[in-house]
């Protein structure tokens, strides 16, 4: 299977089985028994279809892979939980991205990271990646690396049974001609491999009004524009992406929560919000997962999606944000049902794997509940 680009996914389609806006959080299978017999064991969420939309791609490195990328380079293993706040996490995800030092270790990590998603039960990624850093340290061209990138995803996907494309993503403390020519690189890609263009790293010193160039060119070639906005930054940031860089999805978005004006437009407008919980909580966004605006979000009537960002570093991978959702923030199957829904139809998936995937979360929410469904 290839990734094909389908700019904006797939649309709305007829509403799922029993889905409701958020209904009271039981996060078990429907259905009535015995008077006397055992409560429905809960869904298996693993089972439910879905994409995995937030994630970067050396910060989604296994720890194994990461400890033995350390020891074959003959450097000490990073301690990837040794950070307190936005600054530290970067040099974090440095060590890491450093790790990486030719070919073989980063097919290696992209083949990883595609297991690892259809493992917890994607059917469809889009991992964040940046060919340049590649490019240079391996002497090798950024379209050299990014055909590379995007032969390891796709093969890696097909032998997994699901479908990924790439986020490009451009980095904001870099000069903007630089997201210009990379936007230009994943525009050639479009329809090959590249589903969207992204934008990355601390948007509280980064404005995005400086890349609306960048976003302009990948929207021209149908790419989906998934910046960061509304993490390190409030509303403004959101807007930001919204205005200049024409956002069709927003990577995290949270900090929306903070202008009721602005939370009515993303739900108006059907702007999706790729969330991460766990993320957020360990850099100090909110005071702890419980603490989330997520739900306030979804009743609001906003397209969210569930995401891990940097399970390496934040110990928490896609399955365990959904579980996380129903158990600490008391979602219900129907709710999480639905950002599954909003994760497929707001990708760049090809039709027929959003129609199945909306079909397998249809199967799953109206399954008898039997252990494993």
């Amino acid at each position: 299977m290839t990734a094909e680009a389908v700019a904006g996914g797939a649309g709305a389609t007829e509403p799922l089985p029993g889905l409701a806006a958020r209904p009271p959080a039981s996060g078990v299978a429907e259905g009535t028994g015995s008077a006397g017999m055992p409560a429905a064991l809960p869904r298996d969420l693993r089972r439910l279809p879905k994409a995995h939309l937030h994630l970067h791609l050396e910060g989604s490195m296994r720890p194994a892979t990461l400890a033995d990328l350390a020891r074959r380079h003959g450097v000490p293993v990073p301690d990837m939980n040794a950070y307190s706040g936005f600054g530290e996490f970067g040099l974090r995800y440095d060590e890491a991205v450093s790790l990486v030092r030719c070919e073989d270790d980063l097919r290696r990590v992209v083949r990883e990271v595609v297991e690892d998603a259809a493992t917890d039960g994607a059917v469809w990624l889009e991992p964040a990646v940046n060919p340049v850093r590649y490019g240079r340290a391996f002497g090798r061209s950024s379209a050299y690396v990014l055909d590379l990138l995007i032969d390891e995803a796709c093969g890696a996907a097909a032998r997994a049974g699901i479908g990924c494309g790439l986020l490009v993503t451009a980095l904001r403390h870099l000069d903007p001609r630089e997201a210009v020519d990379l936007a230009r690189l994943a525009a050639t890609r479009a329809d090959a491999g590249v589903t969207g263009f992204g934008l990355a790293a601390d948007e509280s010193l980064h404005p995005p009004e400086p890349f609306a160039d960048a976003f302009a060119l990948a929207r021209a070639a149908g790419l989906i524009a998934a910046p960061h906005a509304g993490e390190l930054a409030g509303p403004a940031s959101v807007r930001g992406a919204l205005d200049a860089l024409g956002a069709q999805r927003v990577q995290h978005g949270v900090r929306a929560i903070e202008d009721a004006g602005l939370v009515a437009r993303l739900a108006d407008e059907g702007i999706a919000l790729d969330v991460c919980p766990t993320s957020n909580f360990r850099l100090g966004i909110v005071d702890s997962v419980a603490a989330h605006p997520l739900p306030r979000l979804l009743d609001a009537g906003v397209r969210c999606t569930l995401a891990a960002d940097d399970s390496l570093l934040f110990e928490s991978g896609l399955l365990d944000e959904y579980e996380s959702a129903r158990r600490v923030l008391g979602l219900s199957d129907d709710s999480l049902a639905g950002m599954a829904r909003s994760s497929l139809e707001a990708s760049g998936a090809p039709e027929e794997t959003v129609r199945a995937g909306v079909a397998g979360m249809a199967a799953w929410l109206t399954g008898v509940g039997a252990a494993g469904q």
